[in-house]
């Protein structure tokens, strides 16, 4: 499965580097996360770690496979 988590702002070097999993760009004042994610343990860890780094989710859904 292939997910994008869409976070407020644009996000420094640093925290991009907390999620090396996963690309990023930065578009609309926003800053996308996208990548795989293998079960639903990693999506929580992720959302997790999004919460910890005090970054404020704006949307997170599945990407069709392709």
């Amino acid at each position: 499965m292939r997910y994008e988590i869409r976070v407020d702002g644009h996000l420094s070097e640093t925290l991009t580097e907390a999620f090396p999993e996963l690309g990023h760009v930065v578009m609309a004042g926003q800053t996308v996360l996208f990548g795989p994610v293998v079960d639903e343990a990693q999506l929580y860890g992720l959302l997790a770690r999004c919460q910890s780094l005090g970054l404020r989710v704006v949307e997170m859904r599945q990407l069709p496979e392709g």
